[in-house]
């Protein structure tokens, strides 16, 4: 499993990072968020939404947000 760091980042950037991530992994493969950025937990999920990858989990550790997402499909240009 990929994990990202984005603890400290502000919206938009943990969304935008983690879609960028995600064109970088194959169907099937995972990506472990962490994030603080309290918009996260509606940003993240939208954008899963519009790309069409899955989301497995969330869960809250204090401060911290951290998603666990399936890649679903090949990136798109």
């Amino acid at each position: 499993m990929t994990k990202l760091d984005l603890t400290g980042l502000k919206c938009p950037l943990p969304a935008l990072k983690t879609r960028k991530a995600l064109k970088s992994l194959r169907p099937g493969e995972r990506l472990e968020v962490q994030c603080t950025d309290p918009l996260a937990i509606i940003d993240i999920p939208n954008l899963l939404n519009e790309i069409g990858d899955s989301l497995e989990s969330t869960q809250r550790d204090g401060d911290r947000i951290v998603f666990v997402i399936e890649k679903m499909q090949a990136a798109t240009t």
